[in-house]
């Protein structure tokens, strides 16, 4: 066996599989880098899904001409020397991987000047370096990926669509004007522009991002706790979303997915969200270096701290007291959000020179910006009025600190040992996530009217739009058991409604079935219901929807990856008689509604649809009017009380195709089964 050593433009490529899997993360990198550079001014520009194009210019200090060609090679860093680099690291990148990675799967040209020089630029073909050449720039660097992945396309084949992969990359570019509310972003897609901040606090940047809005709807808290600081934004009780996409955690300024903390996020919510539900924040957490690893996995967005309990733990507490207004929370809350947070939609259409002399945020609402984080102290000490900085002061407002400072003059901090004696508890479980629910097959309908009840059953309902949208063909293995043992299930229920007996009525509600030592007892309206409501729903998926128009067009305003899966489903929504189009930004407009569904909630359905993001559920209006066919079938059917004749009780037996598991649209069960040998135990005949 002979063992190869693999030229650079085999291994880079295997390396951009780990780094660079889609246009997102090719943004991702690029501007971290510019970040590290000590940018203030940051602009990306974006064509095609950035699969045409993504354009990364920032003010940062700029790359030596004699640099350019070791930017491009791997592991070729300025964030790191030595090994013991990696036990304290506040940049954002420090592998060398990224540069290397996207150049060997696109055509990369880094063009930069660094202050008081002259520009150059070098271009990568591939992998494949050029020659260095004089260029005219200003001051910083400018980054353009052309054609990604042009000579991989089998990984190309395999990307989302434009506005699929648009919608990711927008994501993760408003986390970055979260994270770095100091730094003026431009984030332009296809000539129009997305976002733009002016990096003046992270007040405005959530204005930027979701809406000045959003700022009504939020609790801002600050709290430091065993060496370790959280703040940030959160919702208020009643301010929920239908997705985790709301949902943005910041390490040391760094944007992580990390259980931990939505497990405690989400548990301290718990008992405010229905199901489906999940909280809105923006958290900032900020550790000693020494207590977390972030080399990890080569995206750093994947984490792992020393002890998790005291993460936990902090997080929970902290949230759990502001949410259930116990007296600790007002050590958390920033007081003072900005009541003028509408005025902020006027300072984003305009420029930040016009917008500085009328700047209504509120300091208390805003964190000092910081270019990287610095470690918190785990050791014991004592605070004094003296040693609270001007810039802390600015975050909790000068009043807020003087207050403070004269009670932290006795305060020890918690050594991290300390800390987790404290906490020494165990990790529940994360709440709130959802089942995945997968495809289902349309159920059998065998109902066909084949007794006296026949004409109880309404002749012409009330017509309901269909869902024609039908099922797919299941491509998982677990779908295929799980309807394996749904079928399986299903078939030990059911059995030859000739063997049952008919023996009578109690209380003018349930009818008497006998079959050998089995008795069967049926409540007439609910298994009526059931058969009724069945029918309903099959009329429902083979009619043709007609749609109503609504008196004033309804317009929602949703984030970048709602935006691509909603877009997504607009055939979807039309063939079920929606009018829905594009309305400007990440916005649609819904002009007309199925006609049965008139008065709608559309919000409502509309939260409903986004929480598909969160499963495989494919959309099925009989799904969505399920509440409308169970009302309607329940006023249609016989009910409890009203005598039915023999014939029609045997009638109905025929109709449930002798499904003894029925339960009406509501949950309750239609048939209970009791043995002879439970009513001897009864009569003490048997013990």
């Amino acid at each position: 066996m002979n063992i190869n050593i693999l030229p650079p433009e085999v291994y880079n490529r295997i390396a951009a599989g780990e780094v660079v899997d889609r246009p997102y993360s090719v943004v991702k990198e690029l501007v971290e880098n510019a970040i590290d550079a000590g940018a203030t001014q940051i602009s990306v520009e974006v064509e095609g899904g950035g699969k045409k194009l993504i354009r990364v210019t920032d003010n940062g200090s700029g790359i030596e001409k004699d640099d350019l060609r070791a930017a491009f090679l791997p592991h070729a860093t300025s964030k790191l020397k030595t090994a013991e680099d990696l036990s304290a690291i506040f940049t954002l990148g420090f592998r060398g991987e990224a540069v290397a990675s996207v150049a060997s799967v696109s055509k990369t040209t880094i063009l930069s000047r660094v202050k008081g020089g002259e520009a150059f630029s070098l271009t990568s073909n591939g992998g494949v370096l050029g020659e260095i050449t004089p260029a005219g720039g200003a001051e910083g660097t400018v980054v353009t990926v052309q054609d990604l992945f042009f000579n991989t396309p089998a990984r190309l084949k395999f990307l989302k669509s434009d506005a699929g992969e648009e919608g990711d990359i927008t994501g993760i570019m408003a986390r970055f004007l979260l994270s770095r509310p100091e730094i003026s972003f431009t984030y332009t897609v296809n000539g129009k522009v997305r976002y733009r901040s002016f990096g003046d606090g992270l007040e405005s940047a959530l204005a930027v991002v979701y809406g000045a809005s959003t700022l009504q709807n939020c609790i801002s808290i600050r709290a430091e706790k065993h060496g370790i600081r959280l703040w940030g934004y959160i919702g208020n009780r009643s301010f929920n979303k239908p997705n985790r996409s709301y949902q943005s955690l910041f390490l040391n300024g760094r944007y992580i997915i990390n259980q931990t903390v939505a497990s405690a996020v989400t548990n301290a919510y718990g008992s405010y969200l229905m199901k489906r539900q999940y909280p809105f924040y923006v958290l900032f957490l900020e550790v000693p270096p020494e207590v977390v690893d972030v080399n990890v996995h080569p995206n750093k967005a994947d984490v792992r701290f020393a002890d998790n309990r005291i993460i936990y733990g902090t997080v929970y507490s902290v949230i759990s007291a502001v949410l259930d207004g116990s007296s600790a929370a007002l050590e958390y809350i920033v007081p003072n959000i900005s009541s003028t947070v509408g005025e902020n939609k006027e300072r984003l259409a305009v420029s930040k020179e016009a917008t500085s002399s009328s700047q209504t945020v509120s300091p208390a609402a805003e964190p000092a910006p910081a270019k990287a984080a610095a470690p918190l102290s785990t050791s014991s000490q004592s605070t004094s009025p003296q040693s609270i900085s001007p810039a802390e002061k600015g975050d909790m407002g000068v009043k807020k600190a003087e207050e403070l400072a004269p009670s932290a003059k006795n305060e020890r901090r918690m050594t991290l040992e300390e800390a987790k004696k404290e906490l020494a508890f165990e990790i529940p479980p994360m709440g709130g996530r959802e089942p995945v629910h997968y495809f289902e097959e349309p159920k059998k309908n065998a109902f066909e009217v084949r007794s006296p009840l026949a004409s109880r059953y309404p002749a012409e309902p009330a017509p309901v739009p269909p869902a024609v949208q039908k099922t797919a063909d299941d491509a998982f293995e677990e779908n295929r058991k799980f309807l394996l043992e749904r079928d399986k299930k299903a078939a030990q229920q059911k059995i030859d409604p000739a063997t049952l007996t008919y023996q009578g009525v109690l209380f003018q509600t349930y009818l008497l079935f006998e079959r050998g030592d089995e008795a069967y007892i049926v409540d007439q309206h609910a298994a009526h219901e059931r058969l009724i409501y069945e029918r309903l729903k099959k009329k429902c998926e083979e009619k043709k929807p007609l749609s109503q128009p609504v008196l004033v067009p309804y317009i929602l305003t949703v984030n970048a990856q709602e935006f691509a899966f909603l877009t997504g489903q607009f055939d979807s929504l039309r063939a079920l008689g929606f009018e829905i189009d594009e309305f400007g930004g990440t916005s649609v407009k819904v002009s007309a509604v199925p006609l049965d569904l008139y008065g709608m909630d559309v919000e409502s359905f509309l939260r409903e649809v986004l929480s598909s993001m969160e499963t495989l559920r494919a959309i099925k209006l009989a799904d969505i009017a399920r509440d409308r066919l169970a009302t309607m079938a329940c006023k249609a059917a016989v009910k409890g009380g009203e005598k039915l004749t023999p014939e029609e009780a045997k009638g109905l037996l025929l109709d449930m195709d002798g499904d003894m598991g029925l339960k009406c649209p509501h949950g309750r069960p239609a048939v209970v089964k009791v043995k002879k040998s439970e009513l001897e135990k009864l009569f003490k005949r048997i013990v």
